[in-house]
C-alpha cells in the first residue's frame, strides 16, 4: 500500500475592503514589510543565519512592542529567514524588500466560505474583513476534502490579493500502465504499455502556443530594430512591446495548462505514470544553430512538466523522470531502425515519426526504474530522495508541495 502524500494548491482571488478598513490593511503590510526588513538586515552581517530560538529571542519583545500579535512575530522570522537564507545561497547582495505582502497564520484569519469572505487581524489585534471576488472554478475546494492553511495578503497595482493554500492528503494510485512523454516545438507524443512492456496506445497533442508566440516576440524585436536608440524612451513603443510580449506570455500558460489537462485525463484513463525527460541543462546545449537558439527561450517544456506534475498528484497519479539520451535513435522493440529524414523513421516494416520511438524508449526506461530501481521523481531531487515530491512553487513566497 502507497504511503499519502500531502498535496498543497494555492487559489489566487482578489478581495475588497469596505470603506475605512483599507488604511487600516495598508499599514498593516507597510509594518510588516519594515519589520522583515528590519530582521534581514541584522541577520544579514551575521556569519551564520541564526536558528528560530535565537530569532525569538533577539526580537519578539521588539516586534510584539509594534502590535503584531505571536503569529505574526513567527510569519515574520520565517519569511527573514528564508530570504537570507535563499539570497546567500545565489550568492546575492543584501536583499531590500519592496512588494507590499505579509503571511498569515491560520490562527490569524477566519475564512468564510459561505458568504466568500475572510477576516485578518493586523496590529493592535483589530481585524479587517475582505470579500473575496470568487471564481466557480474553485469550488472544487469547498467538497470538504480539502483543508485551508497559511495564506499571503499582497498589495499591487491599488488592488488587494489574497492567495488561500488548501492541502490535503492523496493516496497515489497502484500504476497499471507506463505513459512516455516526449516534449515537442509543436507537439507532445506520448506512448503507453503495460506492466509486461507491451504497446498499448501511442497519441499526439497539438502544442500551437509557442509559434504563436515566437510571431509576437518577432514583432516586439522588429518593434526595436526599427527603433534602436529611442525605444524605450518612447512611451507609445514600450506599451505595443509590453502588449505583445504580454500576449505571447498568455498564449504559453494557456497552452500548457491545455497540454498538461490532456495528459492528465489519458494517464487516468490508462491508470499509467507519467514519464517525462529530464531537460535539466538542454538550455545550454547550443547544438541546433542559430534558429533553434532563438526558439529555445520560449519553449515552455518546465512549465508543461510542472503543471503536469501538480495537476496528476491531485489526481494520485505519479510522475517520474528519466535520462532522455539516445532516446529517438534507440529501436523500442528490437527490430531494426532504419532512419528516413530527420523526422522519420522505418521500424521493422512500420513507418513513423522520431517522437514516438522518443516517447516508447521513455516509457520503457521509466518501466525499468520502476521495476527494479530508484525512481528519480524530480530532476531537482538526488537519488537518495527518490519518494520525495518536489517544492511547488505557486504564490509570491509560499512553497508548493
Amino acid at each position: 500500500m502507497s504511503l499519502p502524500v500531502r498535496a498543497t494548491v494555492t487559489a489566487k482571488v482578489e478581495a475588497v475592503t469596505p470603506k475605512g478598513d483599507e488604511e487600516l490593511l495598508l499599514e498593516f503590510l507597510r509594518v510588516y514589510r519594515e519589520s522583515v526588513q528590519l530582521v534581514i538586515n541584522e541577520i544579514w552581517s551575521l556569519s551564520e543565519t541564526p536558528s528560530w530560538t535565537e530569532l525569538h529571542s533577539m526580537f519578539y519583545c521588539r516586534l510584539i512592542r509594534i502590535g503584531f500579535r505571536a503569529h505574526h512575530v513567527s510569519e515574520i522570522y520565517k519569511r527573514a529567514k528564508e530570504v537570507v537564507e535563499s539570497t546567500r545561497k545565489n550568492n546575492g547582495s543584501k536583499p531590500l524588500l519592496k512588494k507590499l505582502t505579509a503571511r498569515i497564520h491560520t490562527l490569524d484569519y477566519r475564512l468564510d466560505l459561505d458568504r466568500k469572505t475572510i477576516k485578518i487581524t493586523v496590529l493592535y489585534d483589530k481585524w479587517v474583513e475582505l470579500k473575496l471576488k470568487w471564481y466557480s472554478y474553485l469550488n472544487k475546494y469547498l467538497d470538504g476534502s480539502w483543508k485551508p492553511g497559511e495564506i499571503i495578503v499582497s498589495y499591487r497595482h491599488g488592488r488587494f490579493y489574497v492567495y488561500i493554500t488548501f492541502h490535503r492528503d492523496i493516496v497515489p494510485r497502484d500504476p497499471q500502465a507506463v505513459m512516455g512523454v516526449d516534449l515537442n516545438f509543436n507537439n507532445i507524443t506520448y506512448t503507453i504499455i503495460d506492466l509486461n512492456s507491451n504497446l498499448v496506445s501511442i497519441g499526439v497533442i497539438p502544442f500551437k502556443g509557442l509559434k504563436k508566440a515566437l510571431h509576437y516576440r518577432k514583432l516586439a524585436e522588429e518593434l526595436q530594430k526599427k527603433h534602436p536608440r529611442n525605444w524605450r524612451f518612447l512611451k507609445w513603443a514600450r506599451r505595443v512591446r509590453a502588449r505583445w510580449l504580454s500576449k505571447a506570455r498568455n498564449l504559453l500558460v494557456d497552452t500548457a495548462h491545455y497540454v498538461s489537462k490532456r495528459l492528465v485525463e489519458v494517464a487516468r484513463e490508462y491508470n499509467a505514470v507519467i514519464v517525462f525527460e529530464d531537460l535539466e541543462e538542454i538550455r545550454e546545449n547550443s547544438n541546433g544553430g542559430k534558429r533553434l537558439s532563438w526558439m529555445k527561450p520560449l519553449w515552455c517544456y518546465r512549465r508543461i512538466q510542472e503543471y503536469t506534475e501538480y495537476k496528476a498528484l491531485i489526481e494520485g497519479i505519479r510522475t517520474v523522470y528519466v535520462n532522455p539520451a539516445r532516446t529517438s535513435r534507440k529501436p523500442p522493440n528490437g527490430k531494426k531502425i532504419k532512419f528516413i529524414n530527420y523526422r522519420f523513421v522505418q521500424l521493422g516494416d512500420t513507418v513513423t515519426s522520431r517522437d514516438v520511438v522518443a516517447s516508447w524508449n521513455l516509457a520503457l526506461r521509466g518501466l525499468k526504474r520502476m521495476k527494479g530501481f530508484w525512481v528519480k521523481w524530480s530532476p531537482d531531487s538526488p537519488r537518495s530522495e527518490a519518494v520525495k515530491t518536489r517544492a511547488k512553487r505557486g504564490n509570491p513566497e509560499a512553497k508548493k508541495y
